[in-house]
């Protein structure tokens, strides 16, 4: 399986380099647990990417005149190969507006995104489409399945609009991963919710994509589904070695990840690596009494 890496750059500190040209020929070390890519034994290093001084405006803007807001202001994060990230913060922190930019639905104001060596932000509609489904996969709080196709149909369905033929072999391998070789027929009103992430998960990996996004992937299950999920999620990075950068505000489900950023006020206010789920909510506690 190919493995790639993420980077975006918003509106980076002054002090920034200029063209790819000047980048560093080893970046510098972002993991230091025993938890994450190295650990497995996934080579780990990210390309990395400098932004121009250009960049240091105020980031990402949401609304025109007098109603633009700071959505996202100085925000620079590297994902490793292999890694698991989470990204957590109160209400209005810039959550889901990160979750956009990093995907290729909403264009930042200054800054730059690269998924693998592609400058994301610069690419057109129909070349972020093609973009979108060779190299993101999605995982939805509310699983967004099409109710018609069955659970295979579902999960072969992102190469079915690339124009791709199934591996036979390789979509038996997923099915049975998530535990639906016996379900890959049904229908997803014949399904539970955590089947039907199950299916979601399935349909992320099936284009062997370069990252994976999963916003609130347990958000709408109860605690030992969400748990079953958060294992399949956790066994894709590291028996597939498929980076994954999920949005959540539940401590239990940020507890799986090698490394979990804190968000306010549209900036990264807090890091923490492999942590316990008390640890995180500690963490959540002190950034938002901050």
């Amino acid at each position: 399986m190919r493995r790639f890496s993420l980077l975006v750059a918003c509106a980076l500190l002054a002090g920034c380099g200029g063209s790819k040209s000047d980048l560093p020929k080893e970046p510098p070390p972002v993991l230091s647990a025993q938890c994450g890519a190295e650990a497995q034994g996934i080579d780990a290093k990210p390309f990395w990417f400098r932004a121009s001084d250009k960049a240091l405006l105020n980031g990402v803007a949401v609304g025109e005149g007098d109603t633009a807001v700071n959505a996202l202001r100085g925000v620079s994060l590297a994902v490793d190969k292999g890694e698991l990230i989470a990204v957590m913060g109160p209400s209005g922190s810039g959550k889901s507006t990160l979750m956009h930019i990093l995907a290729g639905l909403d264009r930042p104001t200054s800054g730059e995104v690269w998924i693998d060596d592609t400058a994301v932000s610069k690419l057109g509609d129909s070349q972020l489409t093609k973009l979108r489904r060779r190299h993101i996969g999605f995982v939805f709080q509310f699983f967004n399945l099409l109710p018609m196709l069955t659970a295979e149909e579902n999960i072969v369905l992102p190469l079915a609009l690339a124009g791709h033929k199934p591996e036979r072999a390789w979509i038996d391998e997923l099915l049975a991963g998530v535990g639906l070789a016996d379900r890959r027929r049904h229908r997803p009103s014949e399904l539970s919710g955590g089947q039907q992430q199950r299916v979601a998960i399935a349909r992320a990996l099936v284009s062997r994509p370069s990252v994976v996004f999963a916003d609130e992937p347990t958000g709408n299950l109860d605690s030992r589904t969400s748990a079953e999920i958060l294992a399949l999620l956790r066994e894709a990075v590291s028996g597939y070695g498929q980076t994954t950068v999920m949005v959540t505000h539940e401590p239990q489900a940020a507890a799986i990840a090698d490394r979990i950023f804190f968000l306010a006020d549209g900036e990264i206010v807090r890091e923490l690596g492999c942590s316990s789920a008390h640890e995180v909510l500690e963490a959540m506690e002190e950034v938002s009494r901050t």
